[in-house]
C-alpha cells in the first residue's frame, strides 16, 4: 500500500491543536508542549504532515530521516490514519533526501509497533530504559529503521 491510497491529507494543523491531540494520545513519553512543537516546526529540517485527527513530526538531517512523533486521536485508530502519516512521511523524508529513517518505539507498545512493522521498519537497536512510566516503571526502547532508497 503507498501514500497516495489514503485519503488527503488535510490543511496544516496549529501547534496548540497539535499538542492538544498529544496530549490526549500520551502519558509515556508526556505530551508535547505547545512551545515544543513550535521550536520543532521552526526548523528548517522538520515538518508536519497532518489529517483529520492524527498529525506526526519529522525530520530530515544529512540523508538521515526521523519520525519524532506521531498521534491519531483515540476515536480513529485502527482506521489508517497513521499508516497513511507514516507512508506520507517516507514519501517526504525522501523528497527532502532521506536515505533512511528511524525512530524509537516503547517496547510495549504494539500497536505502533505492528503499524511501523507494516510500514517497512524493523528492529535494530534498543535504548535501556528510554521511557519513565508516570508510576516510576522504566522501559525500554527499541530502534526502528528502514531503507528510503
Amino acid at each position: 500500500m503507498t501514500a497516495a491510497s489514503f485519503p488527503a491529507m488535510t490543511p496544516a494543523m496549529s501547534p496548540a491543536d497539535m499538542a492538544a491531540l498529544h496530549g490526549l494520545c500520551f502519558t509515556t513519553p508526556r505530551p508535547w508542549s505547545v512551545a515544543e512543537i513550535t521550536e520543532v516546526l521552526a526548523s528548517p529540517h522538520s515538518f508536519a504532515m497532518t489529517a483529520q485527527g492524527g498529525f506526526l513530526l519529522g525530520r530530515v538531517v544529512a540523508g538521515e530521516a526521523e519520525v519524532l512523533t506521531i498521534a491519531v486521536h483515540p476515536d480513529q485508530r485502527r482506521a489508517g490514519l497513521g499508516r497513511g502519516l507514516v507512508l506520507r512521511f517516507v514519501d517526504e523524508a525522501r523528497a527532502r533526501g532521506g536515505e533512511s529513517a528511524f525512530l524509537e518505539v516503547a517496547e510495549g507498545n504494539e500497536a505502533a509497533r505492528a503499524l511501523y512493522g507494516a510500514c517497512g521498519f524493523q528492529p535494530a537497536g534498543r535504548r535501556r530504559a528510554y521511557y519513565h512510566h508516570p508510576d516510576g516503571r522504566a522501559e525500554d526502547a527499541l530502534i526502528l529503521v528502514r531503507s528510503l532508497m
